[in-house]
């Protein structure tokens, strides 16, 4: 089990909980750290963090700058700055999400350097979850699960290994 920051044994994982002060508030913690998680005072939410879909769109932006990060670090490439916008959009909730991805690639690279990177950044780990689709299994519990969650925390940086790797 790790450790959180107020020395609270939890479950591997993300474990999100509600926190009373809100209707919608809740707060995750994940890795050793805690944030809140709302909806925007428009829905009746305090605004007090990102919404559940502020995150997917955040774990995108942020696994495409780690791949395109890591790939442009193993080829010796001058990328000094990358920074991606990821905007989301769904016509109703049956309807199939849209993710777009606005990269910026700043540094000395040539155009095929810049070419190259945006087809890495569609092999990050996270496109590629979204991309595909996922199972989700749910369980009813009387208290928190026990034990790991699959997969591991450092599957993540393995995966963008694999995407990296020519």
């Amino acid at each position: 089990m790790n450790m959180d920051l107020i020395g609270e044994e939890t479950p591997e994982g993300v474990e999100v909980r509600e926190t009373h002060a809100g209707r919608y508030q809740v707060e995750a913690r994940a890795a050793g750290v805690a944030f809140k998680i709302d909806e925007p005072r428009a829905a009746g939410g305090l605004g007090s963090g990102p919404t559940p879909y502020d995150l997917i769109a955040s774990a995108l932006g942020a696994c495409t700058a780690m791949t395109v990060r890591l790939y442009a670090e193993r080829k010796g490439w001058p990328l000094s700055d990358v920074s991606v916008r990821v905007l989301h959009r769904r016509d109703g909730l049956d309807a199939k999400d849209r993710f777009a991805r606005e990269i910026v690639l700043e540094g000395d690279l040539s155009e095929d350097q810049r070419a190259r990177l945006m087809t890495i950044a569609n092999h990050c780990p996270v496109h590629k979850t979204l991309e595909r689709g996922s199972d989700v299994v749910t369980v009813l519990a009387q208290k928190p699960l026990a034990g790991g969650l699959d997969p591991e925390p450092t599957e993540h940086m393995k995966d963008m290994l694999e995407a990296c790797a020519e």
